[in-house]
C-alpha cells in the first residue's frame, strides 16, 4: 500500500478516549498505555498487572501536578480465547505487552461507533477525536503500523493474530483485500509508544455517548462540517 492511497481511502483517523481527557491530552499528547505508566511512575507488580495481564476494567491513574489519566480496560479479551489465535509461539502477556507499547487510531467512523456503542461503555460519556491523517502520517510515518483486524478483541469468532499483524505502510497488502468493504480493509493504525503532538493534527473533539453526539468540545479552523465520528 502507498501512503497515497493510504491518505485517499482513509483521510481520517479517529481515537476514542475516556470523558474529560481532551485537557490531558492536548498537554501530553497520545500516550500508549506503557507511555501512560511511565508518565504516572507506575512500577513492579501494580505495572505488571495493567501492563502484561489481561485489565478486566478500567484504571484511573494519578500523581503530583499531573492532569490524572484512565488506563482502558480490555474487555473484549478473553485469554483462553487468546491462547488460541496467537501465532508465533506467542503468549498472551507477549500480546498484551505489545498492545500497550502502541497508541491505536480507527480508520473509519463506523469502527469507533461500533465501541462506543459496545455494551462495556453505551451509558458512559466518551471523548472521540477525529484526526487529519496525512498530517499524522507524514509526522510520523516511521512508527507507524497497519492492522487488519482489531487486534485488541477475541470477541466474535477471534482471527489468527501474530508477530506479521501489524505492517507498515508500504508492505501493507491493501489491493489484495480490496473486496473487502473499506472499514474491514485497513482496520487499525497504530503508532510505536505516543503521539506527542496528536492535538497539531486533530481536526474536531466531540463528547459522545452511546448513538448520540451530545457536545463538540473543540474544533479546528480547518474542519469541515463532516469533521465528527
Amino acid at each position: 500500500m502507498t501512503e497515497e492511497e493510504l491518505i485517499a481511502t482513509y483521510p481520517r483517523l479517529y481515537h476514542m478516549a475516556h470523558d474529560d481527557a481532551w485537557p490531558a491530552i492536548q498537554k501530553h499528547g497520545l500516550l500508549s498505555a506503557s507511555a501512560l505508566l511511565d508518565l504516572y511512575q507506575v512500577s513492579g507488580k501494580a505495572r505488571f498487572a495493567l501492563e502484561s495481564q489481561r485489565r478486566p476494567e478500567s484504571v484511573p491513574l494519578t500523581r503530583a501536578n499531573l492532569l490524572g489519566a484512565v488506563i482502558r480496560d480490555q474487555k473484549p479479551m478473553q485469554d483462553h480465547l487468546l491462547t488460541r489465535c496467537l501465532q508465533d509461539k506467542l503468549t498472551p502477556k507477549d500480546w498484551y505487552e505489545l498492545l500497550n507499547s502502541r497508541s491505536f487510531f480507527w480508520l473509519s467512523a463506523s469502527r469507533v461507533w461500533g465501541l462506543l456503542k459496545a455494551r462495556a461503555y453505551r451509558q458512559k460519556s466518551q471523548t472521540v477525536l477525529t484526526i487529519d491523517s496525512a498530517g499524522l502520517i507524514a509526522a510520523h510515518r516511521d512508527r507507524i503500523w497497519l492492522s487488519p483486524l482489531n487486534s485488541g478483541s477475541t470477541l466474535f469468532k477471534p482471527q489468527p493474530r501474530g508477530k506479521d499483524t501489524f505492517k507498515r505502510i508500504e508492505d501493507f497488502p491493501f489491493k489484495e483485500r480490496s473486496k473487502r468493504p473499506k472499514q474491514n480493509n485497513v482496520v487499525e493504525l497504530v503508532v510505536d509508544h505516543s503521539v506527542p503532538d496528536v492535538a497539531a493534527h486533530v481536526l474536531a473533539v466531540h463528547k459522545v455517548r452511546g448513538t448520540e453526539i451530545i457536545q463538540e468540545i473543540w474544533r479546528s479552523d480547518r474542519a469541515t462540517d463532516n469533521d465528527h465520528p
